[in-house]
């Protein structure tokens, strides 16, 4: 079954959270590197729990687009949770970088 509007929407939008999750890991590795404070470390484990999270959900999107493309109310929610998810780690990213 091929993959809704919806959904393909989400996937991209979990692989661009994908590409900032990277870059704010890369960001507080290097100042946990410089720091060593169990704050940044923090941080870093959360970074990298949703790394783990967007990339299985990305997996799933391409490997199982079938269980969300029966139910336009799934999709909705799926690409509203993502979008969600991206505004924070943008803004994350955003305040990381100045």
């Amino acid at each position: 079954m091929a993959m809704g509007q919806q959904v393909l929407a989400a996937a991209a939008v979990a692989g661009v959270n994908l590409a900032l999750l990277t870059v704010l890991v890369g960001v507080w590795l290097r100042n946990y590197r410089t720091f060593g404070t169990r704050f940044v470390l923090g941080l870093v484990a959360f970074a990298v729990a949703l790394l783990v999270e967007n990339g299985v959900a990305l997996y799933y999107f391409f490997s199982m687009a079938s269980l969300y493309a029966g139910d336009p109310g799934v999709q909705t929610a799926v690409l509203v949770t993502r979008s969600v998810q991206f505004v924070a780690v943008a803004i994350l990213t955003y305040v990381t970088l100045k």
